[in-house]
């Protein structure tokens, strides 16, 4: 397909899907199973690509070996442009059918944008297998003897969790404490409202936030508690009250210590990222920038932690899930296997004089073609 490059890691399927009578287009991208089978979410937009899916594929190949979990990177795409419940879980469904032929014996769903756990308990649904997919609900269970093995959601906020982890270990890396730290976060959705928590927590104020209709700023500090009452009512967090209501980007172009963009992909870019003023990036979202942006900001002394290390903690919990793993067991895996990561590349970079993004995936390279070798 164009715009899909082709080199020693694969990919190794690219499938198209179209079912006419719903209206149904998808794709699924295998990158790369040396180290196990697949894994990657299905995402929902109305603009979706293969050539996007091939992206984040390939990104979930260094993701999974990165973090130590013995899955390969593929990703999933459905072009969804809205629509009553029901009417996704067609689509939704018939995507899982149409692809039913790898799953679970060398692809597994995941949640990603506008996928969660009740789409996953659709895909598992669909394809007869309790293993189709992970970030299923809680209630979702299957029984081993006496023991109930059940889902672990995306909603328990693992990757939002892990990209706080990434925070706290970042931040000394130029000298900020994260008691007191600014933070502003693009997206406030499963990825930031979590890290928006979780970062609170730690002490670090959080000023500005966004969603998709709009951006909140308040120089003292948003109220987690409202923010997540407005969510509750689907509502914007731009009717935030009493904040100043800001456009994406000027919420990008804050002097924060630390950016989370934690939406879609690409929102910084060329006619953005010139402004941006932040001391460190955490990237919560899959490839929020495309690497020459990355660099430019690296060259004016921002701190970027790519989104391979950065936002690992929803994989990492599917792994968990896979592996049958509770939730506490699974959160403590997400912290020490972020930690870990995130300090080696850090670490390495600094020693190296090398971006973070290429000593990680220098890492990651090395263990895919270390496996690719052995199989």
């Amino acid at each position: 397909m164009q715009g899909i490059e082709k080199d020693e890691f694969g990919p190794e399927y690219v499938v198209e899907v179209y079912n006419a009578k719903l209206g149904m287009e998808g794709f699924l991208v295998i990158d790369n199973t040396a180290l196990g089978l697949g894994k990657g979410g299905i995402r929902m937009t109305p603009d979706v690509t293969a050539q996007e899916v091939f992206r984040l594929a390939r990104a979930m190949t260094w993701k999974n070996a990165i973090a130590g979990i013995p899955f390969g990177g593929a990703k999933a795409g459905i072009v969804w442009k809205g629509g009553t419940t029901a009417q996704k879980k067609k689509i939704v469904q018939a995507f899982a059918r149409a692809i039913s032929y790898v799953i679970p014996h060398k692809y597994i769903a995941g949640p990603d944008v506008n996928s969660g756990e009740q789409e996953m308990q659709w895909i598992a649904e669909a394809v007869g297998s309790w293993q189709a997919s992970t970030g299923k609900p809680s209630s979702y269970c299957y029984h081993e003897g006496d023991v109930a093995i059940c889902g672990l959601p995306h909603e328990l906020g693992s990757t939002g969790y892990g990209v706080a982890m990434a925070a706290k270990v970042a931040l000394p890396f130029r000298n900020i404490t994260m008691e007191g730290a600014t933070v502003a976060i693009d997206g406030f959705g499963n990825v930031g409202s979590f890290a928006f928590s979780y970062l609170k927590d730690m002490g670090a104020r959080i000023v500005a936030v966004s969603d998709k209709e709009g951006a909140m700023y308040m120089q003292e500090g948003l109220d987690g508690d409202i923010l997540a009452k407005l969510k509750k009512k689907n509502q914007s967090v731009a009717l935030y009250p009493g904040g100043k209501k800001i456009s994406h980007d000027q919420l990008f172009h804050l002097p924060v210590d630390v950016l989370i963009p934690a939406s879609v992909t690409d929102v910084i870019h060329e006619k953005n990222e010139k402004g941006v003023k932040a001391k460190v990036i955490i990237q919560g979202a899959n490839i929020p920038m495309r690497e020459h942006i990355e660099q430019k900001l690296l060259d004016r002394g921002i701190l970027v932690v790519p989104d391979i290390i950065a936002n690992a903690g929803g994989v990492i919990s599917s792994y968990a899930e896979y592996k049958g793993y509770l939730a506490d067991r699974m959160r403590t895996l997400v912290k020490q296997k972020i930690e870990k990561s995130v300090s080696l590349v850090l670490e390495e970079s600094k020693k190296k004089n090398k971006s973070p993004r290429v000593v990680a995936l220098e890492l990651a390279q090395e263990k895919v073609r270390s496996a690719m070798r052995k199989k």
